[in-house]
């Protein structure tokens, strides 16, 4: 068999030595042949189809765990992935294709002369269960006219460190926005959510919370989130998880070295690489995602996305039920699959409000403000 250097096979599939190297360690594209005494690496001319094909998903943006599945299904079942990673690709390009218009209009001053005649709101509901194994429920769940959070906490004092965080960001219910400044106005909020926990946790990195919020604007809704929480959005009866995982086991999947399905089994799934805590301050992400008539939001803590698949859930808020009873049914999901941990839930609708002066009919009043955290919602203080 004649081999080809990493250098011509490098020059014949586009992916760059340095690429191929990765691509070996990861065991994504192994060479054919490896020299015992060199180390230098020969591959063989049928390794090409699967080398371009490596190099043309790269180009799609396609992250490398994704690829090695995708490279190891039949020709059929990979471009069915395919096609469903660009549905989200183009999901999430809409998102950014919003926020650039925003600061199109804000930077230009067209943002004053939109026309505003049809206003929109939420309709929400919060939920926080025990779960059946827990003793004690360290979760936090608030729903409010403007602000929906959640945050789940850990160690000793897990469940003093995420009221703190949600109570930091409280005040956002009322605070003026300025203009175009609303995801500065956000990040301030969760430093003090940050110092807040650090008080909690008296300088013990132990001691932390995750925290996934939404801050409603009128036509948009600022992310914040940092931890493992997760916030999704059912749009059009498709379900996109709008949040990125803090952890070790993401961190390992995002870099090609785990496989998805074997995150489940590993010894660190449930280590965060990112929380608020008592040790030293974490960057969250912010993004601003442009809100529809008719898009249904959920955030929970992971004790509902470890224990109830994506497929499932979508099921369960596409079911046409109210807000209030979609936060009780994930939960009662989760208890289904075992309840193993606490499982907290924040949903909200954005309904139609005052078109033209006159209240739409959105079918029920929009829900007061909504604080959950051991045992059942209550009206907040």
């Amino acid at each position: 068999m004649q081999w080809m250097t990493i250098g011509a096979f490098a020059k014949a599939c586009r992916l760059s030595p340095k690429a191929l190297r990765l691509y070996d360690e990861l065991d994504l594209l192994r060479p054919a042949r490896v020299d015992p005494d060199t180390g230098y690496r020969y591959y063989a001319a049928a390794q090409l189809e699967r080398a371009r094909l490596v190099a043309w998903l790269r180009r799609l943006g396609m992250p490398l765990a994704l690829i090695r599945e995708v490279c190891g299904l039949p020709a059929g079942r990979a471009a069915q992935e395919i096609r469903a990673y660009w549905a989200r690709v183009e999901a999430e390009t809409v998102v950014r294709r919003d926020l650039a218009a925003f600061l199109v209009d804000h930077l230009s001053g067209e943002e004053t002369r939109r026309d505003t005649t049809t206003m929109l709101e939420l309709r929400y509901a919060a939920h926080s269960d025990r779960g059946l194994v827990r003793p004690a429920n360290q979760d936090t769940a608030y729903a409010g006219r403007r602000l929906l959070a959640v945050a789940d906490g850990a160690g000793a004092a897990g469940d003093r460190a995420s009221a703190a965080a949600v109570e930091a960001l409280k005040f956002l219910e009322d605070e003026e926005f300025p203009a175009g400044g609303v995801l500065n106005l956000l990040e301030d909020a969760v430093r003090s959510a940050g110092a807040a926990v650090r008080e909690v946790a008296g300088g013990s990195a132990d001691i932390g919370t995750t925290l996934t919020a939404l801050l409603w604007t009128g036509s948009r809704l600022a992310l914040v989130h940092i931890g493992d929480s997760r916030a999704y959005l059912l749009r059009d009866g498709e379900l996109f998880r709008i949040t990125h995982d803090h952890t070790v086991v993401q961190s390992l999947i995002d870099e090609g070295r785990l496989a998805p399905e074997e995150a489940d089994s590993h010894p660190q799934r449930m280590l965060l690489a990112k929380a608020l805590s008592g040790g030293a301050e974490a960057v969250p992400d912010l993004k601003l995602h442009e809100a529809r008539r008719g898009d249904r939001y959920l955030l929970c803590s992971d004790g509902l996305s470890r224990a109830v698949p994506d497929d499932r859930i979508r099921e369960l808020l596409a079911g046409g039920t109210e807000p209030g009873d979609a936060v009780r049914v994930l939960a009662e999901e989760a208890n289904a699959a075992g309840g193993a941990d606490n499982v907290s839930c924040v949903v909200a609708d954005v309904v139609a409000g005052v078109v033209a002066g006159v209240v739409a009919d959105v079918g029920a009043d929009v829900g007061a403000d909504v604080v959950a955290s051991a045992g059942p919602s209550v009206p907040a203080g």
